[in-house]
């Protein structure tokens, strides 16, 4: 910090002049200028580059400012740069939360793990971090991961994308509960496709629909089982991922689940959240199976079963009432496929999206390639709602 002081002179009773402080003002110094300023100390040349025994006299120095954690990080990253200089831009993403992914391969590329005991041993939390140390070992394979989000999660903001979701998709359930004043099985009410939410085969071309079918279920043993799974799964994920990570892979699950339908199942509706469910529950079961050694969460082994056999429940009460004599024929009862398009985006999509933490999704090839191949899937089903209706000539069911 710079300090500024604004003086003036002043007559005193003998007449002297005396000086007068009549405001101090605090200048603030921009991080990145701190940082910039204490790593030119050590690189005199303007290189951008230290050697790793100017970075170790570095924190030998100062060292003491930092969060122990942070410091053991910073170790880590000088232990494993294997080309003996550290990048000023890796130093300062460090110091700013930020991690690039040179930061990433010098820490896993280092001779040696982090010293120093691991979250779990740490005693005395208090309520909001032993939640956030919970979190990050039930979804981070890495000691080092778990240690950067321990130190850099501040609860802002909170994971409000999965908790809107959840708050919205109850309070429309409710509502077309009370209006048809049915809980249970709610899809044999003669109103419940008349709302303008289920996507309907032949209401197709009103776009909102692959979407708002979210929140329409078919009664309230199909809304439990997804909003718990939802909250179980999908908030400790954002906590973690962020709303924006966990929205995409959410709408796309969700988008997925309807086009999928409308190609494989073309005569049958669609209502759930299942679609974007099933994307976060698959994703976050494949990585924790892909980093099984080095998930700590406790008793992943029961909770992983506990997940299967709900979504087990789940898939099967979806294929059971496909099946089932319709309550309104010739309109079949709503689709299972929406479950398997929400699979299938969590196992590619989904699964680079929660491996890479803390890393520009922008900078990973792979989210590229299943990008790509997850956008040429939508427009391919976009054209098939659009021309292959007809040229199939499908017996499509009454409008509701």
């Amino acid at each position: 910090m710079e300090k500024s002081s604004l003086r003036m002179t002043a007559a005193n009773a003998e007449g002297e002049e005396i000086e007068v402080l009549e405001s101090t003002e605090v200048i603030p110094v921009a991080p990145e200028e701190q940082w910039k300023s204490l790593f030119d100390k050590y690189d005199p040349e303007n290189s951008g580059f230290i050697s790793t025994e100017r970075f170790r006299d570095l924190l030998a120095t100062h060292g003491s400012e930092l969060d122990p954690h942070k410091l053991e990080v910073l170790l880590a990253l000088a232990d494993g740069n294997a080309d003996g200089k550290i990048c000023y831009q890796d130093f300062v993403n460090l110091m700013s939360n930020k991690r690039s992914n040179s930061f990433r391969r010098a820490i896993l590329q280092g001779s040696r793990q982090l010293k120093g005991c691991s979250l779990r041993d740490e005693a005395g939390l208090g309520l909001s971090q032993r939640l956030v140390r919970h979190v990050a070992y039930e979804t981070l394979p890495r000691e080092v991961d778990r240690k950067w989000y321990f130190d850099s999660y501040t609860y802002c903001p909170p994971p409000w994308f999965i908790l809107a979701i959840t708050i919205a998709e109850v309070a429309v359930f409710m509502y077309y509960g009370c209006q048809m004043d049915r809980l249970v099985l709610q899809v044999s009410s003669p109103s419940f496709l008349k709302s303008p939410l289920p996507y309907h085969p032949q209401l197709r071309a009103q776009a909102w629909r692959y979407l708002s079918y979210i929140f329409m279920h078919t009664g309230i043993e199909h809304l439990s089982l997804n909003m718990a799974m939802q909250l179980l799964v999908g908030v400790p994920l954002e906590m973690v991922h962020g709303a924006l990570r966990i929205g995409l892979v959410y709408v796309c699950g969700v988008l997925a689940g309807s086009l999928a339908v409308s190609v494989t199942d073309m005569t049958a509706p669609v209502v759930g959240s299942s679609g974007g469910v099933y994307a976060l529950v698959s994703a976050h079961l494949a990585n924790v199976v892909m980093n099984w050694s080095g998930m700590k969460c406790q008793f992943k082994l029961f909770r992983m079963a506990m997940a299967l056999v709900c979504m087990s429940v789940e898939f099967g009460r979806a294929v059971w009432l496909r099946f089932y004599p319709p309550a309104f024929p010739p309109c079949p009862n709503p689709s299972f496929v929406a479950h398997l398009g929400g699979v299938v985006v969590g196992l590619t999509l989904g699964v680079v999206v929660l491996q890479n933490y803390e890393q520009r999704l922008q900078e990973q090839s792979l989210f590229w390639i299943f990008f790509c191949v997850y956008t040429l899937f939508v427009l391919c089903a976009v054209f098939w709602n659009i021309f292959a209706y007809s040229l199939l000539d499908v017996r499509l069911p009454p409008p509701p």
